[in-house]
């Protein structure tokens, strides 16, 4: 399926790949999430109306709590800005689509598929109720048994991995599809924004996703990671804020890139010290990942180390106030017009800056002590998140006329802007004013009650307010003036130099910048051939290029097929009294519906259908012929994006090893003996180290045509994956039948130690099994004469397997000899 129906057909928008389709769907989803998030937060400040209300039951408000900070932080915020980053990036760097437009289509049914996952939760029990940070161990079994509470978890871990897709995608677009003549420093801000929060996505998500796997596994299967003595809860802290803190920054940065592409256009001036501006990107982008202790403050971590994450926390605002300074300087000396998307950018900043300073307090150590856990961190955090987010919003009104061809109504966007800004102040400067009431507890002193009120006033206020641009958006685009192509008087971004709406493929004519500004040149050669970063191949005159797909089922079914295999897993979950556990995969195991094991079997079966139809497909989606790829030149895009998830899964594998690292040092490193025996793990190493051989036997043979070679090599490879999963499961079959080792129990030592044993190599199990699916599909297609012409695919997959290997060679003395 390559063709796209019209806009008008849903089969449209259901099998859609063009990057402002999708781009489309991420907006619309998110819009409504926030409408769900935004009546959670009102169901909150109903409760907190009078001290101790009933309009939610203790639960229902902790339930509340819970589920508005999770949509708020993840299902609207960051999904908002990939909307635009999807529609945008690609005509900011003058590329045809995104580098993997069925990846996209995937990352977002993923997404949407996940936020249904979290709505069903609510009705297995109850959903997750512990607070948005799922702090251990009241993100355990004992504390939230619900069946819901585990599809949350589930969820999360679904909208991660989709996220995680989407991360690679734009990092290979940005750093491989740029217009000739685009600099990494010639960018748009917009673009910056998006590339510094996806590059931090990559290494952070990795990292929560790791702890989401590890949650899922001792809620599913009773491993016992955070529900150990020796440090568990303190293990959640370190993987979820070393998440957690560059996540502040992932949903500001593409807030900051609008809110800078705004104050250049609306003050007719380009922005003050550019270079610095982005530098200080960078650097607050390493830095985020370096001060993530200082959300533990009150943990037993010792004072000298408490003191160093206080200073690494105050110098990360150093970068912020260049920043700051630059915005206002670009302003002072430009022309201003005041607009409403620049009244929203302007608001940004104003209630970013406040968000930093009150931050700022709770980086000192003494400070934090006093503030920690109430609602003087609950107003930070908003005027950080949801303040900086204000942006957006200037985004949405900015970029409405490009994406409509419509003009929105002037005066309605700026009555929008002044009620918000003064109901969301009404909120949450009230949260300093009673700053001293607990957060998440609606028992609270009488004495800030008129406080509360005044927040609560302001809510109703809040939401209410974008039912304006609602509004206002709706009734111009059913009979709102016709707008022209570039509105506003001083942009600088190559969107608005095509029509509004865009046509499908963008471009009338390649875009390229080598002569210093923006030109559209016809070429005689549409795809490889010359030009700088340009692909190694042949040249191919334009009538003979076959015309890029836009259309592919195969994302929706696949992001369909996870989503009905995490339902069917959420409710095969452990007994919560760890005592009935007897075994690995028998005893320990309840079964609480029918419905769950029928939708796990089923969810298994779509999911390999779908990924085998998925690479059946033929899906054509060309790279740019000339295009500038520094620091990449000469890697294909499909290796760049392997080795962009690569580089992610290393973070995942990482995070299980440095947890089984923490957990034993803090049991007390020499109290663990090995628990396999050693010559099982040195056998499967020899035959991993085997495999990797065979894999590069299998690309030198596709490379020389060699058919049989290559069927022979791969049907090795095959082999050596089934060979180690046999090993594998002996091992476990001996460990745990004949020696009792169990997740939960180790007649030898601390049973904790089994856990992180069957846990980590379980992963790792896991990823070989994946490659033997797709060892076994490059065997069919190769008996079917492929890879003798193009080998790309065969070393694609060598580099995973290559890596799969790696992972062992550290796995193996970590469990089998240390």
């Amino acid at each position: 399926m390559s063709g796209l129906p019209p806009t008008t057909s849903v089969k449209r928008w259901l099998v859609t790949t063009n990057h402002k389709d999708v781009g489309l769907l991420y907006t619309i989803t998110a819009l409504f999430f926030l409408l769900f998030g935004g009546t959670l937060a009102l169901l909150i400040r109903l409760q907190l109306w009078t001290p101790g209300a009933q309009v939610l039951s203790g639960a229902a408000y902790n339930e509340a709590v819970t589920a508005h900070g999770l949509v708020m932080v993840f299902w609207f915020l960051s999904p908002l800005a990939f909307g635009f980053a999807n529609y945008f990036i690609p005509l900011q760097i003058g590329a045809d689509d995104l580098a993997f437009p069925r990846l996209n289509a995937l990352s977002y049914w993923m997404y949407l598929f996940s936020g249904v996952l979290l709505g069903i939760s609510f009705f297995q029990g109850g959903t997750l109720n512990g607070g948005w940070t799922l702090y251990a161990p009241l993100n355990l079994p004992m504390y939230t048994p619900s069946i819901g509470s585990t599809g949350a978890i589930l969820a999360l871990t679904m909208f991660i991995i989709g996220s995680t897709a989407s991360t690679v995608n734009f990092l290979t677009t940005i750093h491989h599809s740029r217009a000739e003549g685009m600099g990494l420093m010639d960018m748009p801000m917009f673009t910056w924004g998006m590339l510094a929060t996806t590059w931090m996505m990559l290494f952070a998500f990795a990292a929560f996703l790791s702890a989401l796997l590890i949650l899922s596994a001792d809620r599913i299967i009773g491993s016992l990671y955070f529900s150990a003595t020796e440090g568990g809860s303190l293990l959640w802290g370190h993987l979820f804020w070393f998440f957690g803190h560059p996540e502040v920054y992932i949903v500001f940065f593409p807030a900051l890139g609008v809110m800078l592409e705004l104050f250049q256009t609306f003050s007719a001036r380009r922005l003050v010290g550019r270079k610095w501006v982005i530098i200080a990107i960078c650097l607050i982008s390493v830095q985020s990942f370096l001060v993530w202790m200082h959300h533990m403050f009150l943990t037993t971590i010792n004072l000298e180390i408490k003191t160093l994450m206080m200073a690494t926390t105050i110098g990360i605002s150093l970068p912020f106030d260049l920043l700051v300074f630059a915005m206002i300087y670009t302003l002072i000396k430009g022309r201003i017009q005041f607009t409403t998307p620049f009244l929203f950018a302007f608001g940004a900043l104003l209630l970013f800056i406040l968000g930093g300073i009150t931050g700022v307090f709770l980086g000192a150590i003494v400070l934090d002590y006093e503030f920690r856990g109430t609602y003087w961190v609950v107003a930070h955090f908003h005027y950080v998140m949801f303040g900086g987010a204000t942006a957006l919003f200037g985004g949405a009104y900015y970029w409405y006329p490009k994406v409509t061809g419509k003009m929105y109504d002037e005066f309605l966007g700026k009555v929008h802007f002044v009620i918000f800004f003064i109901s969301f102040n009404m909120v949450y400067f009230s949260m300093f004013l009673g700053w001293e009431t607990p957060r998440r507890v609606f028992e609270y002193n009488p004495a800030f009650t008129t406080f509360h009120r005044i927040g609560t006033i302001g809510a109703f206020i809040l939401g209410l307010s974008f039912f304006i641009m609602f509004y206002n958006f709706a009734k111009s685009f059913v009979a709102g003036p016709d707008a022209d192509d570039n509105p506003w008087d001083y942009t600088r971004t190559a969107e608005w130099a095509i029509s509004s709406p865009p046509p499908l493929e963008n471009w009338d004519g390649r875009p390229s910048y080598a002569s210093g500004k923006l030109e559209f040149v016809k070429d005689a050669v549409a795809d490889g051939g010359h030009g700088h970063g340009n692909e190694a191949s042949n040249y191919v005159l334009a009538d003979e290029v076959d015309h890029p797909s836009h259309a592919s089922i195969w994302p929706l079914m696949l992001s369909l097929a996870t989503g009905i295999f995490l339902f069917g897993l959420t409710g095969i979950r452990s007994a919560v009294d760890v005592t009935q556990t007897e075994a690995l995969l028998s005893t320990g195991i309840s079964i609480v519906n029918p419905v769950y094991p029928v939708a796990f079997v089923a969810g298994t079966f779509l999911l390999i259908w779908s990924g085998v139809r998925w690479g059946l497909e033929d899906f054509y989606a060309p790279p740019m012929g000339i295009a500038e790829r520094w620091p990449f030149e000469g890697i294909e895009k499909v290796k760049l994006g392997m080795w962009f998830f690569l580089a992610s899964d290393v973070i995942v594998f990482g995070a299980f090893i440095s947890a089984a690292v923490f957990i034993r040092v803090n049991a007390g490193w020499r109290t663990w003996e090995p628990l396999p025996a050693a010559l099982p793990g040195l056998i499967n190493t020899i035959v991993l180290l085997t495999s990797s051989f065979t894999v590069i036997l299998a690309l030198v043979f596709a490379r020389r045509e060699n058919r049989t070679g290559l069927l022979a090599s791969l049907g090795a490879t095959l082999v050596a994956s089934m060979t180690f999963l046999a090993i594998k499961g002996w091992e476990w079959h001996h460990e745990i039948y004949d020696k009792n080792i169990t997740l939960t129990h180790n007649p030898h030592g601390d049973p904790v130690q089994s856990s992180i044993y069957y846990i980590t190599t379980g992963l790792h199990g896991i990823h070989v099994i994946g490659g033997m699916l797709i060892a076994g599909f490059l065997l069919y297609r190769a008996y079917n004469g492929a890879y003798m012409k193009d080998s790309r695919p065969v070393e694609y997959f060598g580099l995973y397997w290559h890596f799969v290997d790696i992972v062992w060679i550290f796995l193996f003395p970590l469990f089998y000899l240390f």
